[in-house]
Order: structure tokens, then C-alpha cells, then sequence
């Protein structure tokens, strides 16, 4: 029996620690390629993808109670209005689309009798690339109702002319107050804001000819207020349909300013 356990013993694996050893090392190599692997993020997507969730939480934007509210979206390659990131427009650029907002503010200076209006039928501003041109609701449509007022669309006329010549995307919202009584056809003011929309999407598509994947209409309701809903007037201020353009670097700035 002793003999047995001595030749036993002679034949002890002294060195099983290179197993353990071995299995360290790879699991080792495996955590730095991993680290590697993610050491190499496309930088650019991960911008992208940054600035998407802060625009679909709203965690950015501008606006105010003179001002349309505008919020930077993500690149999209499905056609997104609006990009981020983009450079400050340059002087051409920014010269072009104040000419364009000149043009419609002349156009409906003699079409609009100058009378005092509050809110004002037509609000214009530029911003950057981007023209904003806000339609009051009281004077496009009867109270919630969808359909354009005839002796507003010579005014849409109008503004649809200029808009058309960028062939770019033109985004159109609907917005509403906070009053949910008083609906007919429509069930709330989503749906009323969004028929709305579509409205002027419509017949900016059936008489001018835009393509219909040029326009963009959505309903907002009661969520981008500009005014106090507490008060008449605000309301009737929130009460809006929103037309948002941005022009870019290659289009073609000189017939533009013209």
C-alpha cells in the first residue's frame, strides 16, 4: 500500500494553476476587446441619437409668448424639417429668407386692410434658416370648425406662392386652447387642431400644386400654449396654425432675394 501512495504521489499535476491561469487570460483579452469594441462609438450617431430623445422630451427649444415655438429635431434620413447642428446661417443665407419674409408681408399688406387686430390675422418672423408665419384661428376659421374661411384664402394664397418656390418641407400644427366644451364633429381639441392642419395642408396642396411630401401636418391640442389660457385673449392667441420652413445652404439664394 505505501508504494502504491508514493508512485501516486510522484504523478501529482503540480502545475494545474496554468488551467486557471489560462481561463483568466482569456476572460482578460475578452473584457478588452469588448472595451475596445466600445471605445469606437460613431461618435456622430451617438450625437444623433443624444439630441433625438432631448427633442422627443422637449428638453430644448425656443419660443415665448411673441414667438412660434421651434424645437431643433433630430437628423432623420426619412426627411426630417429641421437639423441639428447645422452651422449659423450664413449672410446670403439669412439675407434670402428675410427678402421671402419681406415679399409675403408685402403681398398681404394689400390684401389685409390695415385696421387694428388682436390677434393679428398674420404673424411673421425669421429665425436663422427658419420662417415662422403664424395664422390666427379666429380668422381662418369659425369657431370649432376646420374649414377655411373663403375670405381668408387669398391671404393663404398668397403665403403659399413664396413658400413653394423653396421645395423644401413646410411644417404645418394646429394648436388649440384649453377648452374642451362646445366640440361638434370633433372629438377634442386634438382632433380639431390636427382637421385643422390638414386643412391647410390641403389646399396648399390642391391649389398651388405642393407636393403632398412637402407637407407636414400635425395637431398639437392644447400643449404649446403662447399666452395665458386663463384670459380671452390668451386663448384666443393659442387658438393658431403654425407654417415652419427652413431653407438650405444649396438652395438657390439670388431668385430668392430678388
Amino acid at each position: 500500500m505505501a508504494k502504491r501512495r508514493e508512485h501516486a504521489e510522484e504523478h501529482e499535476n503540480h502545475e494545474r494553476w496554468l488551467v486557471s491561469y489560462a481561463d483568466f487570460m482569456t476572460l482578460l483579452f475578452a473584457f478588452f476587446v469588448v472595451m475596445y469594441s466600445v471605445s469606437r462609438i460613431d461618435q456622430k450617431r451617438m450625437v444623433d441619437v443624444v439630441k433625438a430623445i432631448k427633442f422627443a422630451m422637449h428638453y430644448k427649444g425656443t419660443g415665448g409668448s411673441d414667438q412660434i415655438p421651434i424645437f431643433e429635431g433630430p437628423v432623420s434620413e426619412g426627411g426630417c424639417v429641421t437639423n441639428v447642428g447645422d452651422s449659423a446661417p450664413s449672410r446670403q443665407e439669412a439675407e434670402a429668407i428675410e427678402a421671402v419674409r419681406r415679399r409675403i408681408e408685402k403681398k398681404l399688406k394689400g390684401i389685409l386692410l390695415e385696421r387694428p387686430e388682436n390677434p393679428p390675422t398674420v404673424i411673421m418672423h425669421t429665425e436663422g434658416r427658419k420662417l415662422m408665419i403664424r395664422l390666427s384661428a379666429s380668422h381662418f376659421f369659425d369657431p370649432a370648425q376646420a374649414a377655411l374661411r373663403p375670405e381668408v384664402i387669398p391671404v393663404l394664397d398668397a403665403i403659399a406662392i413664396e413658400l413653394a418656390q423653396f421645395h423644401r418641407p413646410i411644417r404645418i400644427e394646429g394648436h388649440t386652447d384649453d377648452q374642451t366644451g362646445g366640440r361638434t364633429r370633433f372629438r377634442d381639441n386634438w382632433d380639431l387642431s390636427a382637421s385643422r392642419a390638414a386643412s391647410v395642408a390641403s389646399y396648399m396642396q390642391g391649389a398651388h400644386h405642393i407636393e403632398g411630401k412637402m407637407l407636414i401636418a400635425a395637431g398639437r391640442g392644447a400643449t404649446v400654449p403662447i399666452a395665458d389660457n386663463s384670459t380671452a385673449l390668451g386663448r384666443e392667441a393659442n387658438r393658431r396654425v403654425e407654417l415652419v420652413i427652413e431653407v438650405k445652404p444649396e438652395d438657390a439664394f439670388e431668385s430668392m432675394a430678388r
